[in-house]
């Protein structure tokens, strides 16, 4: 089982990112799908998850109206977009599905 995040940047306060995770060797559809973040000197934390259907999508009240969480099965991918991007938003973004972690990407909002 692999899980690959992608997208992460630096971009100015008040931007857009989008985040993907791609899993290969394991079939997403049936799955929670979750994301993550951890910011130095922090402990991981959760920010978002999404249900096996995509009909619950969940967030954590410090990205909830600016981050939205969605899945595409037949892609096994599942992606973040975020807007209104903050300083505080900074962290290294991973992705998790069952017991697997990705790498993560780091996303870094800076001016």
């Amino acid at each position: 089982v692999q899980v690959v995040e992608s997208g992460g940047a630096l971009v100015q306060p008040g931007g857009s990112l989008r985040l993907s995770c791609l899993v290969s060797g394991f079939t997403i559809s049936s799955y929670v799908m979750s994301w993550y973040r951890q910011a130095p000197g922090k402990e991981r934390e959760w920010v978002a998850g999404i249900s096996s259907s995509g009909g619950t999508r969940n967030y954590a009240d410090s990205v909830k109206g600016r981050f939205t969480i969605s899945r595409d099965s037949a892609k096994n991918t599942v992606y973040l977009q975020m807007n209104s991007l903050k300083p505080e938003d900074t962290a290294v973004y991973y992705c998790k599905i069952e017991r697997y972690w990705g790498q993560g990407t780091q996303v870094t909002v800076s001016s």
